[in-house]
């Protein structure tokens, strides 16, 4: 026959055991390092990469707009294009219309 000393001490143990791995089991979900921040971070990655790109994508255009404003020979596009833009310069031959 079993002592109940015996039987109180394998129940503890057990209980132990389960509020163990109940702990654990939650903060490997939840905690700060668990799956849910996980799957955050690996969103974030994602978006991140996505803003990289598409900074990629203008660093590209703006390297390409360097290259054809070289001192040397500029492009007259690209010149008068940051005039009319930048500068609000027109071309003499051109025709302003102004609406208020």
């Amino acid at each position: 026959m079993y002592d109940w000393r015996s039987r109180f001490r394998q129940v503890l143990v057990l209980l132990s055991s389960l509020c163990a791995t109940a702990y654990f089991t939650h903060h490997a979900m939840h905690g700060r390092h668990g799956l849910e921040a996980r799957s955050a971070l690996i969103e974030r990655a994602d978006l991140l990469e996505f803003e990289i790109r598409s900074l990629e994508t203008v660093r590209a255009r703006l390297r390409h707009d360097v290259a054809l404003l070289t001192p040397d020979r500029p492009d007259p596009d690209l010149v008068e294009e940051i005039a009319r833009d930048v500068l609000g310069y027109v071309h003499p031959a051109d025709r302003v219309i102004v609406t208020r």
